[in-house]
């Protein structure tokens, strides 16, 4: 499987991010690419819920999910949106953060939205309160391809390592990780998270990021830590983006995920036991 992995410094309005994806899909079709996978809010970086409320959409009429599977489609490649940013039916007025894999043939092969949110304080002056505006997803989930089988999460979710064992014991081979990562969690905890799901897995980890300093109309700046990686079965790492937003393109051989399996076959290994405190 030949994955092309965008990095990307998203502003906080859609039309123009939409621009940079499907100039990647090409890129990508070009690179002889079979899949496209782009961070978590593809398609909107901004915590004013104001402006959300103005530029995000409803699942069936987002412009920006419908240009992707329309390019898709016609290019013949498969495409992880990382996560959208868009609006629900929730009383509460509170977004999805939706990841969608897109056919080559511009179908939704599956979609998810994001479990865990990031409720926390990282600095005494960076706190978020991603529960304040998104709803939690409540589906784990699993999408057989004919490139692989991929098990879906998003950023905050890499913290929940019993999510990653319940997705690679469900025939995960790749696991997707798109985030919007903190510079300050990024810089301590990015790659050994990220290295742990695989090595604990024996999947292939595929974790298109933000990076940088992410322009906004409205509400507070927003910074994301970049790095965008991809990890072997093995945990080695194949692919560092570093910090400056593009498009990378890495071979990936989904055989190595029965190999490392097959060396440590630790997802067959569970036992039941009684917590005593």
């Amino acid at each position: 499987m030949r994955a092309a992995i965008l990095q990307m410094q998203s502003s906080d309005q859609p039309e123009e991010n939409l621009i940079t994806v499907l100039h990647a899909l090409e890129q990508a079709k070009t690179a002889g690419a079979d899949i496209l996978l782009t961070p978590e809010v593809t398609n909107c970086v901004s915590q004013s819920r104001t402006h959300q409320k103005t530029v995000l959409h409803q699942q069936e009429d987002d412009p920006t999910l419908a240009a992707v599977r329309e390019a898709a489609g016609q290019a013949g490649i498969w495409v992880l949106l990382g996560s959208l940013a868009m609006k629900t039916d929730a009383t509460d007025g509170r977004f999805a953060n939706r990841s969608f894999l897109v056919s080559d043939r511009g179908e939704i092969a599956g979609w998810y939205d994001k479990i865990h949110m990031f409720d926390v304080q990282v600095t005494e002056t960076e706190t978020f309160r991603e529960s304040d505006g998104y709803r939690p997803g409540d589906r784990a989930v699993v999408v057989r391809t004919p490139l692989a089988t991929f098990g879906l999460s998003i950023c905050y979710d890499m913290r929940f390592a019993y999510l990653y064992r319940d997705l690679a014991q469900a025939g995960a081979q790749v696991l997707t990780v798109p985030a919007a990562f903190s510079p300050v969690t990024g810089k301590a905890h990015w790659a050994p998270l990220l290295r742990a799901r695989a090595i604990e897995t024996g999947c292939f980890v595929i974790a298109p990021a933000q990076t940088g300093d992410h322009a906004v109309s409205r509400g507070k700046p927003r910074q994301t830590h970049g790095h965008s990686l991809v990890v072997a079965p093995w945990g080695e790492v194949l692919l560092d983006a570093g910090t400056t937003p593009g498009l990378h393109v890495i071979d990936v051989d989904v055989k190595e995920v029965d190999k490392a399996r097959w060396r440590v076959p630790s997802l067959n290994h569970d036992r039941g036991y009684t917590l005593v405190t």
